[in-house]
């Protein structure tokens, strides 16, 4: 469907410049992107029709049409932010294609993983009262706002949106462009956080040694000295560095025990 006519064809009704419903429609929609919410819920009231004919499409497909209308609703919200007067068109010849794309986004990442009906409405009634906050020009809520509006806590709230939220794979790049990392790539690596954890603590174990303790942990583990050399470095015995070191060890196994 094209957003801009050819200069042939005549512009339809509800474009720029006509009256009636369609030209309530502009002055409706530029209150809304001016901030007033009460146009954009009277546009959302005014438009469900237009919903509710693009919902039907989708019928059949094991939902429920309330669920349908809830996520084109979305979609509508979306239109009524971001229409341009100027564009050639009627604001429902804008509108359609955005309501159809949502509902078809919805269908295609559905699948994967399975949530309850109750979580996936509600998450729609999220996601439209968000597009009608920011097509209002409210800005973006709060996760606490958001839920207050549609009277649930904030914790049920977010597993709602993560119910709906689509389901990428980790071979998509993370920014748009080639030379981006995959979401892969910024996964966490277990083995390496663990060892990273482990040489903290024992840094920190060792930190609380004594300094001539900490000497001998220096030359004997981290220098590779032998127990002569380490001896002959700090003008001590052989047998002396060899007594230290098994205290070092005990204190360090008593220090990194997990109590178990």
């Amino acid at each position: 469907m094209k957003a801009v006519r050819e200069k042939s064809e005549p512009i339809p009704a509800g474009a720029v410049g006509s009256t009636g419903k369609y030209g309530e429609n502009l002055r409706l929609i530029a209150q809304a992107q001016a901030g007033d919410a009460r146009a954009a819920d009277l546009l959302v009231r005014r438009n469900g029709g237009l919903v509710n004919h693009v919902a039907q499409r989708f019928s059949g497909r094991g939902y429920e049409m309330e669920e349908l209308v809830q996520i084109g609703s979305i979609g509508l919200l979306k239109a009524i932010r971001t229409f341009d007067p100027e564009r050639a068109c009627a604001f429902s010849t804008y509108a359609v294609p955005l309501i159809f794309g949502e509902i078809r986004r919805f269908l295609r990442d559905d699948g994967p993983i399975k949530v309850s009906r109750t979580q996936k409405r509600l998450g729609a009634a999220l996601a439209a009262e968000r597009e009608r906050s920011l097509a209002a020009g409210e800005g973006e809520l709060r996760l606490s706002e958001l839920a207050a509006r549609c009277g649930t806590t904030p914790e049920e709230a977010a597993a709602a949106l993560d119910a709906i939220a689509p389901v990428v794979s980790l071979s998509d790049m993370l920014y748009n462009d080639e030379d981006s990392p995959t979401l892969e790539s910024t996964l966490s690596n277990e083995e390496e956080n663990l060892r990273s954890f482990n040489r903290l603590a024992v840094s920190m174990a060792i930190d609380k040694l004594p300094e001539l303790r900490r000497k001998i942990v220096l030359l004997r583990y981290f220098r590779d000295c032998s127990q002569s050399e380490t001896a002959a470095a700090l003008g001590l015995t052989q047998v002396k560095v060899s007594r230290e070191e098994r205290r070092i060890l005990e204190f360090l196994r008593e220090e990194l025990s997990d109590g178990t």
